[in-house]
């Protein structure tokens, strides 16, 4: 595992790359820059791995980048489903989760499933605010009133500083699961956090990882039994109804639909 601090707020090294305007692979040693010859690299492993399974993917992945492979993981089947599948091939990967002080004990409580079933012990990285301070400093819950700036200081930042100086990061996104994702490559760069983005489930349906789930006896957050089909921070969730899309109950009635961890703009 990579040596990373596990309060982002303290003095380290991260905190000189940021200072210098370096993020993600640019920090890393020896860095790793999107030229013409790595983005069709990465496009052509794509194309290979398009009908892989998602293990050999990260299989791959973890080959290539090594322990400058990481993993994001808010613990939804998805996630939940890759963490069994890399305790298999890779446990010692560097997993965390954006602990934004607004998640459901329910999500929480999966880290130390996790931990005892699988032996990856998922880091939790905090904004350097507390939601009390954060609270205090605007006046009240953001959320209310600007929540894509609450997931932009509370995750974005967060994640934008765990990344300095990796390589390649794994998301479990869907492309079945949102516009946004639809065109999401296995393999792909994402500019936003200067890494390679890895998505093993991509090309997987909802009923791919449920039945994996099952198969596995993969724990889950049991808030999805109650209707929460994508389970976010605790004030910004909400159960969906018969017939919603299954992000439907993230930001409802806001017009947003995602954190801005998987969009490019």
């Amino acid at each position: 595992m990579p040596d990373r601090p596990h309060l982002l707020h303290a003095p380290s090294p991260d905190d000189e790359n940021e200072s210098l305007g370096l993020i993600g692979s640019q920090a890393a040693n020896p860095p790793l820059l999107p030229t013409a010859e790595l983005l069709a690299d990465l496009s052509e492993q794509s194309a290979k791995l398009e009908t892989a399974e998602p293990e050999a993917i990260l299989e791959w992945a973890v080959a290539r980048f090594g322990d400058k492979f990481t993993m994001a993981t808010a613990f939804g089947p998805e996630g939940m489903t890759i963490l069994e599948m890399l305790s298999r091939i890779s446990p010692k990967t560097w997993v965390f989760n954006l602990d934004t002080g607004y998640q459901f004990e329910e999500t929480l409580a999966l880290r130390d499933q996790v931990a005892k079933l699988y032996g990856i012990e998922v880091e939790l990285l905090r904004p350097e605010l507390s939601v009390a301070e954060y609270e205090k400093l605007h006046g009240g819950p953001l959320y209310v009133i600007n929540p894509t700036q609450c997931c932009n200081d509370r995750k974005l930042t967060v994640l934008k500083k765990a990344a300095l100086g990796m390589h390649a990061w794994a998301s479990a996104i869907r492309r079945d699961q949102s516009p946004d994702r639809a065109v999401a490559p296995i393999v792909g760069w994402d500019k936003k956090f200067h890494l390679v983005k890895v998505s093993p489930l991509a090309n997987w349906t909802k009923k791919h990882v449920w039945d994996r789930i099952i198969k596995l006896k993969i724990p889950y957050n049991p808030l999805h039994d109650a209707g929460y089909t994508s389970i976010g921070c605790k004030p910004c969730t909400r159960s969906v109804t018969f017939g919603e899309d299954e992000r439907a109950g993230r930001w409802s009635g806001t017009g947003k639909t995602e954190c801005g961890l998987h969009t490019q703009d």
